[in-house]
Parts: structure tokens; sequence; C-alpha cells
């Protein structure tokens, strides 16, 4: 069973995330950022990933911490259940459209973190969400989980619609991604024999 749990506790934020690779998209978001939670919703039904998040943070200074640190922790849990990575198809890609937008997501399970986000809003928050902080979590669920992450809203008008298409998006790729590939068996999906970075 592909499963893990991580605990990450600062003087910013409390969070404890469990994750399981082999699920069927159950959710079990509190934040206590309402958009935040809808959209890691959307990423654990669309994953088909079981996703257990439960975060603590100072709102009452801003969004920021709770949003990157959920990044940090989730990506650590999603590592930690790769674990070597044997056996998984390694490479997806998604074209996610939700009414007059368009998001192209392309994910690498590499070991080598690395983010390219060419997504832009038209307004500076999504109810009272700053758009800033999705590259934020984005940023951080790249670096921690060890991923080469690749994100472009190609045309959108609705910013509601673009930020849930960059979740949605990832969800498809990386449940494609981390998919066990029968014909792969337990061999690291390299050439060098590993996937460690």
């Amino acid at each position: 069973m592909r499963k893990a749990t991580i605990k990450r506790k600062t003087k910013e934020t409390d969070i404890a995330v469990t994750v399981m690779l082999d699920g069927s998209g159950k959710a079990g978001i509190a934040t206590g950022i309402g958009f935040f939670d809808h959209m890691l919703e959307q990423l654990a039904r669309h994953s088909l990933i079981d996703i257990d998040v439960k975060a603590k943070g100072d709102l009452h200074i801003d969004q920021h911490h709770t949003t990157e640190d959920v990044g940090i922790a989730l990506g650590q849990a999603v590592a930690k259940a790769l674990g070597d990575r044997a056996g998984i198809s390694r490479y997806a890609d998604v074209h996610l459209p939700m009414d007059e937008t368009l998001t192209r997501c392309a994910i690498d399970v590499s070991g080598r973190p690395y983010l390219v986000w060419d997504v832009e809003f038209s307004r500076p928050k999504v109810g009272d969400f700053d758009t800033e902080l999705f590259r934020e979590f984005f940023q951080a669920f790249a670096q921690n989980a060890g991923i080469t992450l690749h994100i472009a809203t190609l045309y959108g008008l609705n910013n509601h619609h673009i930020a849930e298409t960059c979740f949605k998006a990832l969800a498809r790729a990386l449940r494609a991604a981390v998919t066990l590939d029968p014909r792969q068996g337990d061999r690291i999906p390299s050439t060098k024999g590993s996937l460690a970075g």
C-alpha cells in the first residue's frame, strides 16, 4: 500500500497530511481557507489519491504560510508514498478544459524538482484567496514531491476557472504518472536506475 503521513509543526503552522496513492479520491480537508479546501478536494477527487489534510495556521496574519506549508507537507507525503518510484509510469500530460478556460499540465516524477508556471490572473483575489498564492502552493508541492511540473493556462477569462483547471490538470497528470505500469514491473523507470534526484 503506497501510503504516507507527514506531520509538520512550526511557529506559523501545524499540519498533518496523509495520502494513499492507490485510493478512490476521498478527501478530508480542513485548512481554514475555504477556496483552498475546495481546490484540494478537486485534487483528491480527480487524481483518485485519498488526501487528508488538517492544518492550523496563522490566518490572523494572512494565508501565505498555511498555503505554502500545506504544499510542503503534501509534497513530502507524496514523495514518501512513492518510495523509490519503482514501476511507476513517471511521465504524463493533460489538457484540462473548464468552460472558456484551457490549462495544460505536464509532469515528470523524476526526483528533480522544478516548476514552470505560466498562469495569469486578472484579479488579485478569488473570493478571499490571494491569487499569487497559487504559485506558492505549486512551487512548494513540486519541490517537496521531487517532481518536474509545468503548468500553463493557454486561455481563460474566469479566475475561478483558471485556478480550478490548474488543480484538476495536476490531478489528472499526477494520477497517470504515479500509476503502476504492469509492463515496467518492479523496475525504476530510468536508465540511471534511480529517481532519487
